[in-house]
C-alpha cells in the first residue's frame, strides 16, 4: 500500500474547477520517453498522436444526497444509488451516515418513504413505499449535488454544482459521481480534436460503491470490486472495435472508461465489479487520461497499474510529487494527467 499513500497539503485539494474548466492544468508523461510535460488542458489536442481516438464516460450525475428523516423526526443523510433501483421488486439501495435498523421507515417527503429491508454493511436495501418510477424527478426535487465530503462546504451554489459537476456530454442518469477526468472537455476542445482528426466515442458506465468506496483485504482476495451498472450500445462498440481494428490508439478518458472497456473485452456485459490492479494486463486502454487520485483507492491503483503495463521508469506517486511540485490542483475539481 506504501505505493498509493501520499502527502498532499490541504491547499492542493480543489475546491471548485478551473474557469473556464478547459484551463486546468494538464500534466503529460510519455512512459517510451520518461518525458514529463505541463501544460493547459485546452491544448490536450497537440499530445495525442494523431491515430488516437477517445473513449469517455456518458454518465450524468444525479444529485442524489438526501438530507432525509426518521419517523422520529431525527436527521440522516442517505447517498441513494440510482442504478440500483429494482423496479420488480420495489426496491433501492442507499448508503447513510448513520446506522439503520430493519423495518425502519425513512422518510424523503411525506408521501415518500423508504424501509429498511436489508443491511450489508456496504449499502442498505429499501423497500419504496412509492412509485420508484419517480425517484429520478424527486431527486431533482429535494436532492443535492453529490460532491465528496473532502472538498468542505462549497462557495458554490446548489444550481451552479449541478452544473460545474457535470460533463457537458453527460446522457444517461445514474451516477453519484462524476467520471471527473471529462469535466475538463468544452465545445473547443472537442473543435480541436476534430481538426486534428482525433474521433470521440461515448460509454457508459454509472459511478456506484465499486468506484468511490474504500478498498478493502476481501477486493484483493476476490479480485473485484462492487458491481456497476454499464453500457455500450452495439454502434459504440462497432466503432471502437473497427478504430483498434484499423491500428489506432485508445485513448480512455478516466478510470471509469477504462473499466468500462477492459470488462467489455472480457465478456462483461451491462455490469462490471472488475477490480484493476498490478498486475493487469490491458486488452483494449492505450493511453489513459485522469485526474488526482484519493490516496490508497481502487482509481489509483488502476492508474499504477497502467503504468507498470506500459514499463513505464515511473510510479505513480513519483508523478504525483511532479505535480504537487508544479501547483497542480488534486480530486475531483482538479487537474488531469495523460498518460502516453
Amino acid at each position: 500500500m506504501d505505493l498509493y499513500s501520499y502527502p498532499l497539503p490541504k491547499d492542493r485539494i480543489a475546491k471548485k474547477p478551473a474557469s473556464p474548466r478547459d484551463h486546468s492544468k494538464l500534466l503529460i508523461y510519455n512512459t517510451q520517453t520518461d518525458q514529463v510535460q505541463f501544460d493547459r488542458f485546452i491544448n490536450l489536442h497537440k499530445y495525442l498522436p494523431t491515430d488516437s481516438f477517445l473513449v469517455m464516460n456518458e454518465s450524468k450525475v444525479l444529485p442524489a444526497r438526501v438530507l432525509a428523516k426518521r419517523e422520529n423526526g431525527e436527521e440522516v443523510e442517505l447517498m441513494i444509488l440510482p442504478s440500483e433501483v429494482d423496479h420488480a421488486a420495489g426496491t433501492v439501495k442507499a448508503t447513510a451516515n448513520k446506522r439503520l435498523r430493519l423495518g425502519q421507515r425513512i422518510v424523503l417527503k411525506p408521501e415518500a418513504l423508504l424501509e429498511v429491508t436489508e443491511d450489508t454493511e456496504k449499502a442498505f436495501t429499501f423497500r419504496a413505499l412509492f412509485d420508484l418510477h419517480q425517484l429520478p424527478k424527486l431527486l431533482l426535487e429535494i436532492g443535492h449535488t453529490p460532491v465528496p465530503h473532502y472538498i468542505g462546504t462549497s462557495e458554490l451554489s446548489e444550481a451552479e454544482l449541478r452544473k460545474k459537476y457535470q460533463s457537458i456530454f453527460a446522457k444517461n442518469p445514474g451516477s453519484v459521481a462524476a467520471p471527473t477526468a471529462s469535466l475538463h472537455f468544452t465545445p473547443r476542445v472537442f473543435k480541436k480534436l476534430a481538426a486534428a482528426g482525433i474521433p470521440s466515442c461515448f460509454v457508459t458506465l454509472h459511478i456506484g460503491l465499486g468506484t468511490f468506496a474504500p478498498v478493502l483485504p476481501e477486493h484483493f482476495e476476490t479480485g473485484t470490486l462492487y458491481q456497476e451498472h454499464t453500457t455500450i450500445s452495439p454502434q459504440a462498440a462497432k466503432e471502437i472495435r473497427a478504430l483498434k481494428a484499423a491500428g489506432r490508439r485508445c485513448t480512455a478518458v478516466g478510470t471509469t472508461a477504462v473499466r468500462t472497456l477492459e470488462s467489455f473485452a472480457l465478456g462483461h456485459k451491462e455490469t462490471t465489479n472488475l477490480f484493476i490492479f498490478p498486475p493487469f494486463e490491458f486488452a483494449l486502454v492505450d493511453q489513459l487520461l485522469t485526474n488526482f487520485h484519493l490516496p490508497n483507492s481502487s482509481l489509483m491503483m488502476l492508474v499504477e497499474a497502467f503504468l507498470q503495463h506500459k514499463k513505464a521508469k515511473r510510479h505513480l506517486k513519483d508523478l504525483y510529487a511532479l505535480a504537487i511540485q508544479n501547483d497542480f490542483r488534486f480530486y475531483s475539481f482538479g487537474d488531469s494527467m495523460l498518460i502516453l
